[in-house]
């Protein structure tokens, strides 16, 4: 459903406390939907500095401005088994998940959607920047069958489609992304004219279930501090670092005692023994002339076939190539695939974060790097 399409329409939207929150229930209220505000409520780190409560303050106070009514969604429960442990293990495991994925699966996409079917809405809508175009004569209520295709959002530098790769069909059939069609400046002018009360917000830097709490402080919270040898692709020792459940592949890591200048980047983790090997590049020299990744966890809203790049890393380059058949099994026991680029890649592949693959802007689907 498009926001032009919402008039007389039951839409909850997911107020975050944030600008584009606030615009796209601003933008839907005046195309004539039904609009109700729901916050929805993580779980967070006991004992560190969290914005929950001001941020949910932020989201009464927009829909107040709006006079739409507003709830609370407890989703601590599912944040904390669907993105938390996760993490966790992951990180433990010696992967790099990515938490925002699960984060929109699991809750965005996930609890949001279910409490918003319990309560007879005809779509849920969020701020993602990100594009749905649906095939003409389906319907686009929640519980009805349709198809959408999920696009990246018109600006370059705000698209989250990478994010949303593993959000359920049946939940994109029944989405409103009001502000994928937009530009951020766009959004911030549309604040002022709706004086929205979060209109001069900044952007949350956070991981989406963190707030603004970094990565790295909940891994050293979780994990500690534990000093280890770091060498490079030879093998000789260049100095030491905090921890290799710390530090994620083709980052750049300040060593201690280290034997030669920096910049210095990981490129292997031996997580048993707690090493790094690093380099002065980000790719290892062995990593250079390949051109394939493997993956598993796919999950697909179109046909393999018609994926002609991907991408893994958020914000990181496009790479052509295709998908090839499955190759046996992955992470976890799961059947694995694929991806064979047209040339080198440019960066390493890291175990544990999200391979998203296109065909132009248009995102065919996801899994999950296993080598």
């Amino acid at each position: 459903m498009d926001v032009s399409e919402a008039s007389g329409k039951k839409v909850f939207v997911g107020l975050s406390g944030g600008v584009d929150s606030a615009v796209s229930a601003a933008l839907l209220q005046r195309a004539g939907a039904k609009v109700t505000g729901v916050y929805l409520k993580g779980w967070y780190p006991p004992g560190m500095p969290c914005t929950w409560a001001a941020d949910r303050r932020d989201a009464m106070r927009v829909a107040a401005r709006l006079h739409i009514p507003f709830l609370t969604l407890d989703a601590s429960e599912e944040y904390k088994r669907g993105v938390i442990d996760y993490m966790l293990s992951e990180y433990a495991a010696g992967r790099t998940p990515n938490p925002d994925v699960m984060c929109n699966r699991e809750v965005k996409f996930g609890a949001f959607y279910r409490f918003a079917k319990e309560r007879g809405a005809d779509a849920i809508a969020t701020g993602h920047y990100a594009r749905l175009v649906r095939e003409p004569g389906i319907p686009s209520n929640l519980g009805e069958a349709g198809h959408v295709r999920l696009s990246r959002g018109y600006d370059v530098n705000k698209d989250q489609s990478y994010f949303l790769w593993a959000v359920p069909q049946e939940v994109l059939d029944a989405t409103i992304f009001p502000v994928g069609r937009m530009g951020k400046k766009c959004v911030r002018k549309l604040a002022k004219k709706f004086n929205v009360p979060v209109a001069e917000k900044r952007d949350s830097q956070g991981v989406c279930f963190l707030g603004n709490i970094s990565v790295e402080e909940f891994l050293r919270a979780e994990f500690g501090v534990h000093p280890g040898d770091a060498f490079d692709e030879d093998g000789r020792p260049v100095g030491k670092h905090d921890g290799a459940l710390l530090h994620t592949l083709g980052e750049r890591v300040a060593l201690a005692k280290a034997r030669k200048p920096g910049p210095w980047f990981v490129l292997a983790k031996e997580v048993a023994r707690n090493e790094l090997v690093v380099g002065k590049e980000r790719t290892p020299r062995a990593l250079r002339a390949r051109g394939e990744i493997v993956f598993t966890n796919a999950k697909w809203l179109g046909e393999p076939s018609r994926a002609t790049e991907a991408q893994y890393r958020y914000r990181g380059p496009r790479v052509p190539g295709r998908v090839e058949s499955s190759r046996g099994l992955g992470i976890q026991g799961a059947e694995s695939q694929t991806f064979q680029s047209a040339a080198p890649l440019p960066e390493i592949p890291t175990p544990g974060q999200s391979i998203v693959f296109y065909q132009g802007d248009e995102l065919v689907g996801g899994g999950i790097i296993a080598s």
